[in-house]
């Protein structure tokens, strides 16, 4: 099947699942969660083959750990699937309402989109997240994932599919684009077939498809996350939240990439902290006032504090106050997730109203940016943009609205 006729197949099915009561969705997702789990040792073995090819190719540990599962793992996309069951339906929410002098009532409610790409790297358990969220939110999903994970893409659609067939729905509500370049760029210029594509992935994919789509896009991003460390600051709190933000898992967007520390409190932050990074397995990369703390941490050279560098690596600088700080925010973020930790209620008031990002934290980690955790049930990626949707996209993001206007004969004089 082409792309073309995929994305037929899907507009079709996309008239139908804007039908469906939420009992009905919420069927098709039990069903999916499921043929997924029944399906794990193919999933599973088609994942192996997909991780031995990444790890003979050279690709690094950050990707291969995107990349690989195992039972926890996909017992967790099984999950996501049941708990966006669990989750209201969003279609037909009133936004607002109101009746015009004349006896005219106006509602905006929310709407599917109706077909949305997804285009992404690695990490298969996007195609089990993305696409349950977009069925219960009405859409049909178009998911081109990144031919490193193919296999299991390919094992993973397949039990979806067959979960939607098993309760009567068309399968053609998901599909894996598959192919060659050129194959994306006709997902990229599909207006009239694709209503919006979603891109989740490296700083270079989504610059690629920002760039070159016809079709909207809803820009997710890269995760330069920095953690601010005020002189106010509890320092044992502030430890375990950078060790947590930093470590916990070192490999995805709301992992810390930078920590600013204020030089009146360095040295024992420092001091409690390094201990900490070590046993965590952290490299340190710091500026020429943080090295002079201690020999163990290495230089840093100037790009990286631009860096995502997902893996057990840190960058640190030391500022002289809070506005030093947020100026190197403001010039190094991604707007993806910023923190301060402090106990001084006006720095926090200052940097949650300063800091330009999707998500600001106060004496807490950047980890719990995530759909999961926000009780939104699984994401379908991180937006970073200021439009529509801006942090964890989940069910509210995936639709739109429309205005709904009801007479009983009324016209405008």
């Amino acid at each position: 099947m082409t792309f073309t006729d995929q994305a037929r197949a899907a507009r079709r099915a996309s008239l139908d699942l804007q039908m469906l009561t939420r009992a009905q969705k919420d069927q098709a997702l039990q069903a999916m969660a499921d043929s997924l789990a029944a399906a794990e040792s193919e999933v599973l073995a088609a994942n192996t083959v997909d991780v031995d090819a990444a790890r003979a190719s050279g690709t690094s540990d950050a990707i291969i750990d995107r990349l690989s599962l195992d039972p926890a793992r996909l017992s967790g996309m099984v999950e996501g699937l049941r708990d966006l069951a669990l989750l209201g339906d969003p279609v037909g929410d009133v936004v607002r309402g109101w009746k015009l002098d004349n006896g005219v009532s106006v509602t905006q409610v929310r709407v599917p989109f109706g077909v949305v790409g997804i285009i992404y790297e690695a990490r298969p358990n996007v195609t089990a997240d993305a696409a349950g969220i977009c069925l219960k939110s009405g859409n049909a999903a178009l998911l081109r994932g990144s031919s490193s994970a193919l296999n299991t893409n390919r094992a993973t659609v397949t039990a979806l599919r067959r979960g939607l067939e098993s309760v009567g729905l068309s399968p053609d509500a998901v599909h894996l684009v598959e192919g060659g370049r050129e194959v994306t760029g006709e997902m990229m210029a599909a207006r009239g077939l694709v209503d919006v594509l979603i891109p989740r992935g490296g700083a270079g994919l989504i610059q690629a498809v920002v760039d070159g789509a016809k079709v909207p896009v809803i820009e997710t991003g890269t995760g330069n996350c920095h953690l601010f460390v005020d002189a106010s600051a509890d320092l044992d709190m502030a430890v375990a939240i950078m060790i947590n933000a930093k470590a916990q898992r070192c490999s995805v967007c709301n992992a810390l990439e930078t920590v600013l520390v204020h030089r009146d409190t360095a040295a024992d932050f420092w001091a409690k902290a390094l201990p900490a990074l070590a046993e965590a397995g952290v490299t340190v990369h710091g500026d020429d006032a943080t090295r002079a703390r201690d020999a163990s941490i290495v230089a840093a050279a100037p790009d990286e504090f631009d860096a995502e560098y997902l893996s057990m690596d840190l960058a640190a600088k030391e500022v002289g106050s809070l506005a030093e700080a947020l100026e190197h925010i403001r010039e190094h973020t991604t707007g993806h997730s910023e923190t301060i930790v402090t106990r001084d209620q006006t720095s926090a008031r200052t940097f949650v109203a300063q800091v330009d990002a999707a998500a600001v934290l106060v004496n807490a980690s950047s980890r719990f940016v995530d759909g999961g955790e926000f009780g939104f049930g699984a994401e379908i990626g991180i937006s970073t943009q200021k439009l529509h949707a801006r942090g964890p996209m989940g069910l509210q993001e995936m639709t739109s609205t429309k205005y709904v206007v009801e007479g009983d004969g009324q016209i405008r004089a």
